[in-house]
Formats: structure tokens, C-alpha cells, sequence
């Protein structure tokens, strides 16, 4: 019989030790009177704000109430449903509020890297679009000069064909003069050679 009471109590132990561990905390819906005994019926001691942090010594299943005790060291029984694990807002905001503080900071530095970025994206846009504006200066002056160049040839080729045409002409010319000459030359030349008398015995 020792035996089971000894296991009864170990057990007991082991069930409300976490219990009395965890850490606690009254709701954050309400305050709660916190009396001397496990009851309405006895008399108030005091008040615990809603979300102060408390530390549960036992509980009366039988009655609704755990015995606690407050961050003041006062000692006195509340209602168990008032009786959290959720920590409050005294002790969640703080900490809320220090990773709200590492979010703005993760999002300043990464709009600051965004600006860096975008700084950067502009300044090269600027750099291709100075390079494209020089790439159709220069091509704008190579078809200005190959324009140009191919009017010249034109008009080096239209020289050529008139300067063949001259030439042709006075190669025609020339030749009509000589063949004229030719020909008054063979008209005037028996006028001019006197002629030899024939014998009359035949004998020249």
C-alpha cells in the first residue's frame, strides 16, 4: 500500500510539476481579484492586471482555482480560466516591437539596395543610350559619305562615257579628214606631176 501511494504522489509530482514550471500569465481581457483562499467566498487580497506574469503553485481542481503567485511576490488564489500560457501583451510587445524594428531595418536596406540598383540600371541605360546615339551619328555620317561617293562615281562614270564620246567623235573626224585629204591629194596629184611625151616610134 506504501508503494502505490509512493507511485500515486511521484505521479502526482510529474503531472503538476510542469505545471508549476510553466511559465503563466493572467488573460488580456480582463483584471482579476486574486483572494486568500480558492473561493469567492473569501476575502479579496488584491488585483493582478491582465497579462502580468505569475507563477502557479497548485491548483483546486474542485473549485476552478490555482494558487499563485504575482511579479509583486504576492501569494493568492485566481480563477484557472483567467490562468494563461499565452504570454501577454507587456511581454509580447516588446518583443514585437524589436522585430518590427529588424524588419524596417531589413526593408530600409533592401529599398536601399533596390535605389543602388536602379541608380545603377540608370546610369548604364544612360551609358547604351549615349553609345546607340554615337552608333547612328557614325552611321548616319558612313551613308552621308557612301551617298556622296556613289554620286561621284556617277558622275566620274557619266564623264568617262562623254570623254568616249569625244574621243570616238574625233577619231571619226580625224579619220574623215585623212581619208579626205586622201582623196583631194590623189585628185590634185596627176595635175601637178607633168606628164611624160610618148615617141612617136613607141620607144619611150
Amino acid at each position: 500500500m506504501k508503494h502505490l501511494y509512493s507511485a500515486l504522489i511521484l505521479l502526482f509530482v510529474l503531472v503538476t510539476a510542469p505545471q508549476a514550471m510553466a511559465e503563466n500569465y493572467i488573460s488580456d481581457e480582463l483584471f482579476t481579484y486574486m483572494h486568500s483562499g480558492p473561493g469567492t467566498q473569501y476575502r479579496i487580497i488584491g488585483s493582478v492586471d491582465a497579462g502580468d506574469k505569475i507563477t502557479v503553485l497548485k491548483r483546486d481542481q474542485s473549485e476552478g482555482y490555482a494558487q499563485i503567485v504575482d511579479s509583486r511576490g504576492r501569494k493568492g488564489w485566481v480563477k484557472s480560466d483567467y490562468v494563461t500560457t499565452q504570454p501577454g501583451l507587456k511581454e509580447r510587445v516588446p518583443a514585437l516591437k524589436a522585430e518590427l524594428k529588424k524588419v524596417k531595418t531589413a526593408l530600409s536596406s533592401a529599398q536601399d539596395d533596390a535605389k543602388a540598383q536602379q541608380k545603377g540600371l540608370v546610369e548604364s541605360l544612360k551609358k547604351r543610350n549615349a553609345q546607340i546615339e554615337k552608333l547612328e551619328t557614325h552611321s548616319s555620317e558612313l551613308n552621308k559619305k557612301l551617298i556622296d561617293a556613289q554620286n561621284e562615281i556617277r558622275a566620274l562614270r557619266a564623264k568617262i562615257d562623254t570623254q568616249k564620246d569625244d574621243l570616238l567623235m574625233r577619231w571619226f573626224t580625224y579619220g574623215g579628214m585623212v581619208a579626205g585629204a586622201g582623196l583631194l591629194f590623189g585628185l590634185v596629184l596627176p595635175h601637178i606631176i607633168p606628164r611624160k611625151k610618148r615617141r612617136r616610134d613607141g620607144w619611150a
